[in-house]
């Protein structure tokens, strides 16, 4: 037998040997013999026993058996092509063995698919008439009808490839037949590769090439121009009409339907005869919607079957049986060449079919529906017509037919071919580029394939294997699947990865039939994971076998029929299931007998899955590897829990990317899965002055998928050069260093000396920039040294070397680019003093900054004190400075006076000296001095300087902190009144006190001294009117402490004087309350104590404020004589005032003219309220108050005159509201009772008066000259 002659050659060598070494050999040599002896009974019997053959005359192999006979005897291979019909599948093995093949080896007989194995071998056992499994047998995965009697063996090409390993001359077969060549399945090219190579080593090996009409030439070529042999299959003839259709798959089930239809209708007239029809569908989900369609149409006696590779067998055989009436057979291209539907007389082609190809860019195993070749679409024609003449549709036009490519693209073209690889590289067949495949793959799928494998840790990057690759090739699953079970030993899960890995192997063992899909789904409910579709597996097994091991097999079945499981598929499981086990006893790996946890069975998953794993992005969207995005697949139980990270074992383009089989993991998992294939970025790299390491980011990301995002590791062990300058650079130039080297300290005292100077001269080129100073460090810090213990550790022993003990030392000259000389202390101080206080300076040169410039330090208790003008004077080193910007933000008019400016500026400066007046009123005297030319005071106030030539003012709190700081003194002050007022009032009580109704204290001090936040400032007593009495304050201001106290003094006269006060508060104004409110001056009580202490002031206090006890009681007693007569002099004009302005509004009020005369009237209400309001008596100045009468005689003659100088009126009201304009806004800037101090502002004041009477009234005549010019004179001097 020619399986045994390999073996006993090689026996009766080592036999030779053993006599020519003299060793004894009679026990082997014996052995031997029988083993030849058997093997002859073996041929002999065999010879013997062949069976009669026979062959049906009516196929067209039958016709040419001797011409093909007799090239299969001349040649070693022979091509065969025989269309559909023409028996050469059913016939070739008969020619072959009665050639007298098949006696020595057998006859081996490759079909793609296994239901055609077994389904051949049932036909050719039938016409040899001999039970299946002798004489013809098949073998497909798991199941093996062969014995030592069997002359023909059908198998799948895979059954061939795996026999390989073992057999690698394949001894056992004296002639094999790959029949379905056309297919150009990947089984089907690596054999006819690996055959190419073989049959030089075996010339007595014959090779028969089956095919439909398809390429011949190209298998012909490949074996070095073999004969071809054509032999028709058609016995009748087929015709092809063709019916397009628009592209919705709507159309394509209306157009289905529609011929079918047609069929039918054609038949009824007699003109053709009946027969079933085959429709070529691309999927499951069109053959489910093309069956719905077809039975909504209602067709009489019409039944409807489908055909596909995941049918139940049961399913599948209903096509094959026996039946009555008409049948539509729905099939995939399952139907094309493998299988043989009986009885087919039509035949419905769409055109499409789903063509598995692999994306080596996506690395996407697609599933598209694609547009079928010409040879596709010419053996789906060669269906029909084989028991009549047939009818092909296709259902698209014949230009489009002749557009489509001849063939198919072989499936080697478009898999992965990582399996394929690993084999050839265990059988040791060379570099696999240059394998004699029929077509040689794409380079990119050869390079896509053994990254897989170096993804799978089976070769190395060189593409050598390695020993977990040799593990692999043990295994007889895909290497992804070998990958995880390898992987579960290590996590000792393989119990549960058998199991689960032996299910990925084969077809889901769950079916779904499509009229009872929730019945189905409701049985398989059951078995899902809460988390995991990879658990669902073990649930399903436990459960089938459990059942298996109670039940009887005819009861198992039954159950699995009744719970939608194939038994068939089952039982497939177990086997895999087993051989799995077989294939690790010698790699000494055990399972596990206790349970796995979840964590353990999905790592382990994780090792073959790597490319399958996922991120939750939006929209039930995932992120996957090399950027690919995915769904969950709609019949995963996970759909709709969408956890943040899956794993999937297979991800499927149909109609869009699908995750199936899908489960929760964590991306910490894959981080260690995938160690050998992680990219790790590090980004911003940094200082952490705390760890005293330079630390940075990292990005860990599987084939472009972020697994973390921003892990901190320490950047010196992964690039010890960027990370020593990070260090120099964080560490020693820019100030983080926290080791205890001296050095530093005294460099950046170094630099912060220079800074001041910047920021002093308000330039940046004194101090070199950092990258100076890093040079500096960098040529000395040697190399190696990148965090701060490395340093430290360098800094002690250098500094221990006295020669280089101040190396890291920098001086001056390293740090200084320019001489600085003129930035002096005199130029630019570190303290001023005002007002007896030395308060701190300091410098900052950052230009849009708050702190631009210069700032002074105060102390809330001494923000009272500063003077606001002495502070627009800065300090000597910017005066100059600021001076020229003033000098040049003038008008041109202005400005022209005084070219060059820094000339005159310069002269000017040399006359003035810093001072609490303002610096534009100095600089302008001075201007003046020297051209004549006086500049008006609102012309300086237009000028706007840059903020660093106004004095930043810092308030701060006792340790120096600064709690607020503004350019504007005013604003401050305000912001800290109360708080300084609860600064002087906590000092001692003896210096304040309430409720003084008579002088009973020592004399009322202009000042006080007080400690406060660590200096002496100065406060000012005063007295305060609080109506029924007076209290003794502390005050922030001066004046406001002077006029304050006037009013309290003449308080306290009046509480004094109540034997004269008493009598008069009940005379004065006795029954005027009614004028009193017409005016709006409050109730009488409130007119008449105004009026009384406005009398006291006038009689007892005219000379001024009093501040000792003799002094006021002196003025009291002075004073006592006129207070009655001053407060009825001071009624009477009141009284005379009420009368005119009543008469004034009466007038107003009754005005015939009252449109005309509204502007005048509206002038006149607002200097009315100028003039009388709540405590007018006591604020005007007599010399002004006497003066009402004729101020409101004014107003009656203006009045009058209002109604002929309309516009004359309105002219001079605009005019009198623009000088008044500026002495409002300083009042309300200073406040009324500090303004109120300011005599000459206070002059301005009745002067408008004045200039009113002029206007209006020139024959009241005024008091002293007055005109819009001399007033203006007068605002530019205040």
């Amino acid at each position: 037998m020619s399986r045994d002659h390999f073996r006993l050659s090689r026996q009766l060598q080592r036999l030779e040997t053993r006599l020519q070494e003299g060793k004894p050999a009679q026990q082997e040599l014996e052995k031997l013999q029988q083993a030849i002896t058997a093997s002859k009974e073996l041929l002999q019997q065999r010879l013997i026993n062949v069976p009669a053959i026979e062959f049906p005359p009516q196929l067209p192999v039958s016709e040419r058996r001797d011409e093909i006979a007799e090239l299969i005897e001349k040649h070693q291979v022979v091509v065969l092509a025989g269309e559909t019909g023409s028996g050469k599948t059913t016939q070739i093995p008969k020619i072959c063995l009665q050639l007298g093949r098949g006696i020595k080896g057998q006859i081996g007989h490759t079909q793609p698919r296994r239901i055609a194995a077994s389904t051949v071998a049932s036909r050719i056992a039938e016409e040899l008439n001999t039970p299946l499994g002798s004489a013809v047998g098949y073998q497909v995965r798991f199941t093996d009808h062969t014995d030592d009697s069997t002359y023909i063996k059908l198998m799948t090409d895979g059954i061939l490839l795996a026999e390989i390993q073992n057999d690698p001359y394949l001894n056992r077969y004296d002639t094999l037949i790959i029949d379905e060549a056309h297919e150009r399945s990947l089984n089907i090219d690596f054999l006819l590769g690996y055959l190419k190579r073989l049959l030089p080593k075996r010339p007595d090996l014959k090779l028969i090439i089956t095919s439909a009409t398809i390429d011949l030439q190209k298998f012909s070529e490949h074996f070095d121009n073999a004969p071809i042999v054509e032999v028709s299959g058609r016995t009748y003839p087929v015709d092809v009409l063709y019916r397009p259709m628009a592209d919705s798959d709507a159309d394509l089930y209306e157009s289905i339907v529609a011929t079918v239809d047609e069929i039918l209708e054609s038949e009824k007239g007699g003109t053709r005869r009946g027969g079933d029809i085959l429709v070529f569908m691309s999927g499951e989900r069109e053959i489910r919607e093309a069956a719905l369609a077809l039975r909504h149409a209602n067709f009489p006696h019409l039944e409807v079957l489908p055909l596909y590779a995941r049918l139940s067998l049961a399913e599948q055989n209903k096509v094959f049986a026996g039946h009555r009436g008409r049948r539509v057979v729905l099939a995939t291209n399952v139907a094309e060449t493998s299988i043989t539907v009986p009885g087919i007389r039509y035949v419905i082609d769409p055109g499409f079919a789903r063509i598995s190809r692999y994306s080596f860019r996506s690395k996407i195993q697609r599933l598209p529906i694609e547009a079928v070749s010409q040879a596709s679409a010419n053996q789906r024609m060669g269906r029909c017509g084989r028991v009549s003449e047939g009818i092909c549709y296709r259902l698209y036009s014949e230009e489009d037919f002749l557009s489509r490519p001849e063939f198919t693209d072989a499936e080697i073209l478009r898999t992965n071919l990582a399996a394929v690889i690993l084999q050839m590289l265990n059988l040791r067949m060379g570099d696999v580029r240059k394998f004699p495949f029929i077509d040689m793959p794409d380079s990119r799928l050869l390079n896509d394939g053994f990254k897989l494998l170096e993804e799978l840790q089976a070769v190395d990057r060189k593409g050598q294997v390695k020993p977990l690759g040799r593990q692999l090739m043990t295994l007889p699953v895909d290497p992804r699947l070998g990958r995880m079970v390898l992987a579960a030993a290590k996590h000792n899960c393989l119990r549960e990865m058998l199991i689960i890995v032996s299910a990925m192997s084969i077809q889901d063992p769950r079916e779904r039939p499509a009229e009872k899909k929730q019945a189905a789904d409701e049985k398989h409910r059951r078995f899902n994971d809460e988390h995991s579709d990879f658990l669902a597996y073990l649930n399903l097994w436990d459960y089938a076998e459990q059942q298996r091991q109670d039940l009887s097999q005819n009861q198992f079945r039954k159950l699995c029929q009744k719970e939608f499981l194939s038994w068939l598929r089952l039982r497939e499981w177990r086997e895999i299931h087993h051989q799995l086990l077989t294939a690790l006893k010698p790699l000494n790996l055990k399972a596990n007998k206790e349970p796995a946890s979840y964590e353990h069975v999905h790592r382990a998953l994780l090792p073959g899955l790597l490319g399958n794993v996922g991120n939750k992005a939006e929209d039930r969207e995932y992120l996957g590897a090399r950027n690919r995005r995915f769904m969950i697949f709609p019949g995963s139980s996970q759909v709709k829990k969408s956890p943040a990270w899956i794993v999937a074992g297979q991800l499927l383009e149909t109609s869009r990317v699908f995750a199936h089989q899908v489960a929760k993991i964590e991306p910490g998992w894959v981080l260690q899965a995938a160690q050998h294939l992680l990219k790790r970025n590090q980004y911003e790299p940094h200082y952490d002055a705390k760890s005293g390491q330079v630390m940075a980011y990292e990005r860990v990301s599987l084939y472009g998928l972020t697994l973390v995002e921003k892990a901190r590791v320490i950047f010196g062990n992964i690039d010890p050069v960027t990370a020593r300058e990070v260090f120099i650079r964080a560490a020693l130039v820019e100030g983080n260093y926290r080791g205890k080297g001296e050095f530093y300290r005294y460099n950046k005292q170094l630099q912060e000396e220079l800074l001041e100077l910047e920021a002093k001269s308000r330039r940046r080129d004194i101090l070199v920039d950092d990258e100076i100073i890093y040079r500096f460090y960098d040529e000395r810090v040697p190399a190696g040294i990148f965090n701060l213990v490395s340093f430290e550790s360098w800094r002690k022993e250098t500094e221990a070397n006295a020669a280089q003990a101040r190396l890291l030392y920098m001086s001056r000259e390293h740090l200084m680019q320019h001489d600085a000389s003129a930035i002096t202390e005199a130029q630019f101080p570190k303290t001023l003093t005002v007002e007896g206080l030395t308060l701190p300076l300091s410098y900052h040169f950052e230009p849009g900054s708050e702190a631009d410039g210069v700032s002074i330090q105060v102390p809330v208790p001494a923000l009272h004190l500063l003077p606001e003008l002495r502070l627009q004077w800065l300090i000597p080193g910017l005066l100059r400075e600021k001076c020229i910007q003033l000098v040049k933000g003038l008008p041109k008019q202005w400005r022209k006076h005084f070219v060059p400016v820094p000339d005159y500026v310069d002269k000017a400066l040399a006359a003035m000296k810093p001072d609490n007046v303002a610096l534009a009123e100095a600089l302008g005297h001075q201007l003046k001095r020297q051209t004549l030319v006086e500049i008006p005071a609102d012309e300086w106030d237009k000028v706007v300087v840059d903020d660093y030539y106004r004095m930043n003012i810092q308030v701060v709190d006792e340790r120096g902190k600064v709690l607020a700081q503004s350019r504007d003194l005013t604003a401050l002050r305000e912001r800290y009144r109360d708080q300084l007022q609860q600064t002087l009032q906590s000092s001692d009580s003896s210096l304040e006190r309430t409720g003084i109704e008579r002088w009973d204290f020592d004399e009322l001090a202009e000042t006080t001294q007080l400690k406060r936040a660590g200096m002496q400032i100065t406060a000012y007593p005063a007295l305060l009117d609080e109506g029924s009495s007076v209290a003794l304050r502390l005050l922030d201001n001066p004046l406001e402490a002077q006029q304050s106290s006037l009013r309290g003094v003449t308080r306290l006269g009046m509480l004094s004087l109540q034997d004269l006060v008493k009598p008069l508060s009940k005379s004065l104004l006795k029954g005027k309350d009614m004028g009193l409110t017409m005016v709006s001056l409050g109730r009488r009580e409130e007119v008449v104590d105004d009026l009384l202490l406005a009398a006291v002031r006038q009689s007892c206090f005219a000379a001024g404020l009093v501040r000792t006890q003799v002094d006021f009681e002196a003025a009291l007693a002075a004073g006592r004589k006129q207070l009655t007569g001053a407060a009825q002099e001071m009624e009477k004009l009141l009284l005379q005032v009420l009368t005119s302005v009543v008469a004034i509004r009466k007038a107003i009020k009754s005005s015939k003219n009252a449109l005309a005369i509204a502007t005048a009237a509206g002038d006149i209400n607002v200097q009315l309220q100028r003039l009388l309001y709540p405590g007018f008596l006591y604020a005007t100045p007599l010399q002004w108050l006497q003066q009402y009468p004729r101020y409101l005689k004014a107003i009656e003659l203006r009045l009058e005159k209002a109604p002929s100088q309309i516009q004359r009126d309105k002219m001079w009201t605009a005019e009198l509201e623009q000088l008044w304009q500026p002495w409002l806004e300083r009042q309300q800037k200073e406040g009324e009772l500090l303004f109120a101090a300011n005599e000459r502002a206070q002059e301005y004041r009745w002067m408008l008066e004045e200039y009113r009477v002029s206007l209006f009234a020139q024959t009241l005549k005024t008091i002293a000259p007055v005109s819009d010019k001399r007033l203006k004179k007068l605002w530019s001097e205040i």
